[in-house]
């Protein structure tokens, strides 16, 4: 029957993601240094080579749970800053950080940060990522909405000279996000820090330098 053969399936990918994580050094090293996931290393490795976290800077964390880049950011900007998480699961409180549960594309979650934020932001941050279907294409398109929902509220929220750090998938960023970001910030690339698994198709898009509104 295909749901026991789907299930067998779903068993075997399972153990093999266990398997990999108690052999993984980054699973290991958070649980010796007391972060909540392994993802803390991939902003602070990207911190750590292009300086995007500044003390007393203000930070937007879109995707945040289980707070591993919250932990990061709260740690590097320091208690002259403010981070912000929103993610639509729960998360266990942060020193240094506010959070927000809530779905980002519910049509009333960008408004609703912005009334919590009080002003403009130093740096949008989104790790946020659907649930994998398995079928590479529905899983690209799934999480390029999530970049361009993350984008265009990066533009309306970061203030002049901000930057955007955002979750894409190799096999192409979509051409028209890519333009979009060139024209409202000074440089834009993509980034895998070694903390993102070498098989994994996960990279990263680091926009700095933002233009303001006379960009657009």
């Amino acid at each position: 029957m295909a749901w026991l053969k789907d299930e067998k399936q779903r068993t075997l990918s399972s153990r093999t993601w266990l398997e990999r994580q108690l052999r993984d050094p980054y699973v290991m090293r958070a649980k010796r240094e007391g972060f909540r996931s392994r993802a803390a290393y991939k902003l602070a490795e990207i911190d750590d080579k292009h300086r995007v976290l500044k003390p007393g800077a203000r930070v937007v964390d879109l995707g945040a749970a289980p707070g591993g880049w919250s932990e990061i950011a709260a740690r590097r900007v320091g208690a002259g800053g403010r981070v912000i998480a929103l993610d639509i699961l729960d998360m266990k409180p942060i020193v240094g950080v506010e959070f927000l549960k809530l779905d980002f594309l519910d049509d009333a979650a960008p408004e609703q940060l912005k009334a919590m934020l009080g002003g403009k932001v130093d740096v949008v941050l989104s790790d946020m990522a659907a649930n994998a279907t398995g079928h590479r294409k529905t899983d690209h398109l799934r999480i390029m909405a999530l970049a361009e929902a993350a984008a265009q509220f990066a533009r309306e929220v970061l203030a002049e000279g901000g930057t955007f750090v955002c979750k894409v998938l190799q096999g192409g960023t979509e051409a028209s996000l890519l333009a979009e970001l060139k024209r409202d910030f000074a440089t834009v690339k993509h980034v895998k820090p070694p903390a993102s698994r070498s098989d994994s198709a996960e990279l990263y898009l680091l926009a700095r330098g933002f233009r303001g509104a006379q960009s657009r």
